[in-house]
């Protein structure tokens, strides 16, 4: 695929940008570090270059000089809250997150629970670190917050909060997901690192918006489409705009809260050195673009995925009609629409031919492969076979595929396992062939030609079933859905 990031220009800028802004706070500073650590496929799919663990690398130049700490709410330990992405607890979330720091050379040991009033499931997870050997401070939840601050900078505020002594110059605050309290931890550490007389500072550290696009660039409009369903929007920031004439983009509630941060930074520490929320970042990620038309088609194209994957859960749950009716603004400003990828009308062309659901997928030099629903495989499966021949040179009449791999698997599913529906799912068609490359070279050359796949988009006419869209997901294919079920059923898997 076309490349319009620079990666390797980005963690130069980055890591020496974030060093800058320790040695402007004296030799100490609190990073408050928002989105994913090493699985933000967003960012991977709107700056083509841009790998989903490339914060995660970043962080690996700075290891000698930093160390982490993970925040996370108790509220969401008490309730489970669990992430939608890959469907783990938050409270299993926090280790793997102190696991991937540790990996990457980091100090991690301790996790900061936020919100805390005495709920026992939390309890009970704070015995459970601690026999492993993990540290815990409790943040207790301060009224009127962050409203008085008097209050929040008192000893009654951050004063009663457990204090975690660190040792490294930059100090990297992360969290399982939104709302666990990263930018209060980073406040009241440094409250209690100026009571004990050391300098220290605050920055964010967030990919999205790019303050240096303008407003209504794809790459920033893709952020507000994939953050539909929190009612957000991306501004420009009046206080950058107030103190240097420039027109920066931020997020409206950073713009909301900045009055009452920067009142907190000049309690806590006498003064702040930050004019705008835009000062506050350390993004140098609009820098290391190094292709703008290839960033804009990526990100209209995912604006288009956002649009449908909002409609699919609609469609699913009976949720999401405002945020899909935000989206359809976006397409507009982005001057796009639903059929902004070729694969969607060759798809339901297909599907209207053969009266049957079907797939189209846009492969990497651009043309169209289509797949449809058959006897014994599914549009996914179908539709994954014919662009893996293609990428691989292989007739797509080939049959690559043999009788012998595929027969037992449908005897299994429908004799065994008591399926009622015949058809191999993707995952299944790829066993089959993996089982006929080992007589079959030509199998063996489609199965070597998978990971040229990756970040093709696929369009079905129907939505497919959770097995295909996670293999789909595993190969690094992006997939739409047709908010239409195949069946008339009232319940769905």
């Amino acid at each position: 695929m076309q490349i319009g990031f620079d990666k390797d220009k980005y963690i130069k800028l980055q890591a020496s940008h974030i060093r800058e802004r320790i040695n402007q706070f004296g030799g100490k500073l609190y990073l408050e570090f928002g989105g994913k650590l090493f699985d933000d496929y967003h960012a991977s799919r709107v700056l083509p270059g841009f790998e989903p663990d490339l914060k995660a690398r970043l962080l690996e130049a700075l290891a000698p000089v930093a160390e982490a700490l993970i925040a996370i709410n108790a509220n969401d330990i008490e309730q489970d809250k669990r992430r939608s992405d890959i469907g783990i607890p938050y409270s299993e979330d926090a280790l793997r997150l102190m696991d991937a720091f540790r990996g990457m050379g980091l100090v991690a040991n301790t996790v900061v629970i936020t919100h805390f009033t005495g709920q026992p499931h939390v309890e009970a997870y704070q015995r459970r670190l601690e026999k492993m050997g993990i540290k815990v401070a409790r943040h207790y939840l301060i009224d009127r917050y962050p409203a008085d601050i008097d209050l929040i900078v008192s000893e009654d505020g951050f004063g009663k909060n457990d204090f975690v002594a660190t040792t490294r110059p930059l100090v990297v605050v992360s969290a399982p997901g939104p709302g666990s309290g990263k930018m209060a931890t980073c406040l009241s550490q440094l409250y209690h690192e100026h009571k004990r007389g050391v300098d220290a500072g605050y920055a964010k550290f967030e990919t999205f918006p790019v303050w240096n696009l303008p407003l209504k660039h794809p790459v920033n409009i893709a952020y507000e489409a994939a953050t539909a369903d929190l009612d957000d929007n991306n501004i420009i920031d009046p206080f950058h705009l107030d103190a240097y004439g420039d027109i920066t983009v931020n997020y409206n509630r950073d713009v909301e809260t900045f009055p009452v941060l920067r009142a907190m930074l000049e309690r806590i520490s006498g003064e702040s050195v930050y004019k705008s929320p835009t000062d506050m970042g350390v993004n140098m990620v609009g820098f290391a673009i190094s292709d703008d038309e290839v960033c804009r088609a990526a990100a209209k194209g995912e604006i288009v995925r956002r649009y449908f994957q909002t409609a699919e859960q609609l469609r699913r749950t009976g949720v999401g009609s405002d945020a899909l009716a935000k989206i359809e603004l976006l397409l507009n400003e982005a001057g796009i629409d639903k059929d902004y990828s070729p694969a969607r009308a060759a798809a339901l062309l297909r599907a209207e031919v053969t009266g049957a659901p079907a797939g189209a997928m846009v492969l990497p030099d651009g043309s169209v492969v289509t797949g449809k629903t058959s006897e014994i495989m599914g549009a996914a499966s179908s539709l994954l076979l014919n662009a893996l021949k293609k990428v691989a040179g292989v007739d797509l009449e080939t049959y690559v595929v043999s009788d012998e791999a595929l027969v037992p698997i449908t005897h299994l599913k429908t004799e065994h396992l008591h399926s009622r529906n015949p058809r191999l799912h993707s995952d299944e068609t790829l066993i089959a062939l993996s089982i006929s490359s080992a007589t079959n070279p030509l199998a063996a050359q489609v199965i070597d030609a998978t990971d040229e796949l990756k970040g093709c988009d696929a369009y079905f006419s129907v939505i497919i079933s959770p097995t295909d869209e996670r293999t789909y997901r595993k190969l690094g294919i992006n997939v739409c859905c047709e908010p239409v079920f195949e069946t008339r059923s009232l319940y769905h898997r």
